[in-house]
């Protein structure tokens, strides 16, 4: 990682480097791997953030897998609307489906709350969460993620798939918003 940054009209400075993902996404992928033996599990990636996080945990499983992707959208600059948007809708069929659903991070927990009930709607056999980085400070959902890499503090990130306004989403490490 190298210094500070700019992107837009704000400052970041780095929090987690390539290294540091790579040990917590191969842990995760190895829980994964012992779970899903002789399974087949289909994971639905939210884009766009977990685009990077998908790509690298996928190419660690060993065990047969599936995606797909789904584009759900809560934040506006460094904000959350309050508003999710579906913007590419699901196109696989998850009736009696091991379901992983791979998000970048969890904050307040509005866009899985209003995704949840609708992927049950479709009759998985189970359904869990794979999520990069967690805020539970800013949580105000009931929100259970069954993979986690991080747990960070209530701060606006980006870099490794996170943007602000659309960009930062190539930097290989992720920064934090001096505030």
């Amino acid at each position: 990682m190298t210094h500070q940054i700019q992107v837009h009209d704000k400052k970041f400075v780095p929090y987690l480097n390539t290294e540091q993902l790579n040990e917590q996404i191969t842990r995760i992928a190895s829980e994964i791997n012992r779970d899903y033996v002789d399974k087949k599990p289909l994971f639905i990636v939210i884009l766009n953030g977990a685009f990077m996080f998908a790509s690298d945990l996928f190419k660690k499983l060993d065990i047969e897998a599936e995606i797909c992707f789904i584009k759900l959208a809560s934040y506006k600059g460094v904000k959350s609307t309050g508003k999710v948007i579906t913007a590419i809708g699901l196109d696989a069929e998850l009736y009696d489906r091991d379901v992983i659903i791979v998000e970048d991070i969890v904050d307040t927990g509005k866009t899985l709350s209003q995704f949840l009930p609708q992927l049950s709607h479709h009759h998985p056999k189970s359904l869990k969460i794979a999520a990069l980085l967690h805020k539970p400070e800013a949580l105000q959902y009931d929100i259970k993620i069954d993979y986690l890499g991080f747990v960070i503090p209530n701060k606006f990130v980006l870099g490794y798939g996170l943007d602000y306004d659309g960009l930062g989403r190539n930097i290989d490490c992720i920064y934090q918003l001096i505030e």
